[in-house]
């Protein structure tokens, strides 16, 4: 899809459709009232009748409006103004997007950016429009052989902004907005792939494309090299499969050179059977989510590296497959990890944190500035938070507050999560350092708990996204705006 930015009047617009808000009871806005004013109160006399309440969710679309240049007119309801923040403007730029795709409609002009949304700038209206309206047009159909019929796709959209001097930083966000979307749909295509298709080796090349793409550094551990390291704990998980497990290792350099990179590692488990603790069979197919870390800190990558932020960013993915094969791990192995502690395996469907854990101390020859690792750790965080928040855990404060207002301005909130030294007691093992498991209560603290054992020379932050990385039977793409306005953030390009 094409995006532009534009300040004009709405009935000057030559396109397949305008796009304006109305108010719950029946308020129209000010390019409504354009609009209106050019038909000489053509549309007030609609909404009027009743045809057009302004409820949230509520589109109204016309034909051949007198007094406009444009072929349609596609009122939006926006419900109560008082009640108009971030959640009412995105449901009104996906309802939108979604109508306008149905419509046959080649382009549009959305008039709805230059709508007022409490503390937020013009900047981030056309971030988020940009991001939605990606978002609500993918579609993940390469493996049907008869695609859905649509009309006419939407291709074109012109975003509107009140005023001419806003237009920069109206530009610099679309092209945010853009790439964020892009990533977005990136991770979601890695996580919907079939597990027989995106393997650990898919992930590799996947990975070395775009360091080719991008001019990236790009270096593959195969498994003679994680032995020669230690890594027995990440290669305990792929003993039972016959795929080749792999560590993906992506870096972007576009600070300065004596700057400390920040890495996200992202859990690359292709697909989870639990392993000899298997799992149930109803809704195993899901299963193939579970390296939606890594997919997501792949996008957030080709995110950062489309926009050229002036950051340093190490990319690291632990890509293995969970398999009950015949040399699989059996509840109550004992492994050392790379970083010299040893781990009772007491279920091997706790799998995640055992890959995690090696690909962390790995993180240590970086001397990175902050390290993120994004996993679909636990089900215990899906009972915790459901499939609104994602599970936030730090052994810093002040990067906890930080990943949450990326987040919450990113309309992809995460919770502060405990991660006291109390629930480091469940991990208690008679045999070894520490069980990989920390008993029924609690599951996501003391699966976090074991991963924070592994990051005491670096600020760490851990996101447990079992419940948010896919929705239904379809990946979702988070959290990579939440990843990406972090880096914004951090790069100072946040407008």
């Amino acid at each position: 899809m094409e995006f532009s930015i534009k300040s004009g009047s709405p009935e000057k617009q030559r396109s397949a459709c305008v796009v304006v808000g109305v108010y719950e009871s029946r308020k129209l806005t000010l390019a409504a009232e354009l609009l209106d004013k050019a038909a000489d109160g053509y549309i007030a006399g609609i909404v009027r009748r009743g045809d057009m309440e302004g409820k949230s969710g509520s589109t109204l679309l016309l034909q051949n409006v007198p007094g406009t240049l444009c072929e349609r007119v596609l009122l939006v309801g926006l419900g109560k103004e008082k009640d108009f923040r971030e959640k009412e403007f995105t449901t009104a730029i996906r309802n939108t997007v979604k109508t306008l795709n149905e419509t046959g409609a080649f382009d549009a002009s959305i008039f709805l950016t230059e709508l007022a949304v409490k503390k937020r700038s013009v900047g981030w209206r056309i971030r988020q429009a940009t991001m939605v309206a990606l978002d609500a047009t993918y579609k993940f159909d390469q493996f049907k052989s008869k695609k859905d019929e649509t009309r006419r796709h939407l291709r074109k959209l012109m975003l509107s902004v009140e005023r001419r001097n806003e237009l920069h930083d109206a530009e610099q966000a679309l092209q945010q907005g853009i790439a964020i979307g892009q990533g977005m749909s990136l991770a979601r295509d890695l996580g919907n792939l079939p597990a027989n298709i995106c393997h650990p080796s898919h992930l590799a090349e996947k990975a070395q494309a775009m360091a080719d793409e991008f001019k990236l550094e790009c270096k593959i551990l195969d498994q003679a090299e994680m032995e020669t390291l230690g890594m027995h704990s990440l290669l305990s998980v792929a003993k039972g499969s016959a795929q080749a497990p792999k560590l993906i290792c992506l870096t972007y350099q576009g600070g300065k050179t004596s700057e400390k990179p920040i890495v996200l590692v992202g859990k690359g488990v292709t697909f989870d059977t639990g392993g000899i603790s298997l799992k149930p069979g109803a809704d195993m197919d899901e299963m193939k989510f579970d390296m939606c870390g890594a997919a997501s800190v792949i996008g957030t990558l080709h995110s950062v590296a489309r926009m050229g932020l002036p950051i340093n960013l190490t990319v690291i993915v632990p890509a293995v497959e969970n398999m009950p094969g015949s040399q699989a791990t059996r509840p109550g192995d004992i492994v050392t990890s790379m970083s010299g502690q040893t781990i009772e395996i007491l279920n091997t469907d706790a799998e995640g944190r055992l890959i995690l854990c090696d690909a962390l101390t790995y993180a240590e020859r970086f001397e990175p500035d902050t390290v993120i690792d994004v996993a679909t750790l636990t089900g215990a965080c899906v009972v915790a938070l459901g499939n609104i928040a994602t599970g936030l855990f730090s052994n810093k404060d002040s990067l906890a507050r930080d990943l949450l207002d990326a987040g919450t301005e990113a309309n992809d909130r995460a919770w502060h999560m405990p991660l006291w030294d109390d629930y480091q007691e469940l991990l208690k093992s008679s045999f070894a350092d520490m069980g990989n498991i920390g008993g029924r209560w609690g599951g996501a603290i003391t699966a976090a708990c074991f991963l924070s054992r592994f990051t005491k020379k670096f600020e760490w932050a851990h996101l447990d996204i079992a419940g948010t990385a896919w929705t239904g039977k379809e990946a979702s793409g988070r959290p990579v705006p939440l990843l990406t306005y972090y880096l914004l953030q951090r790069a100072g390009m946040l407008n």
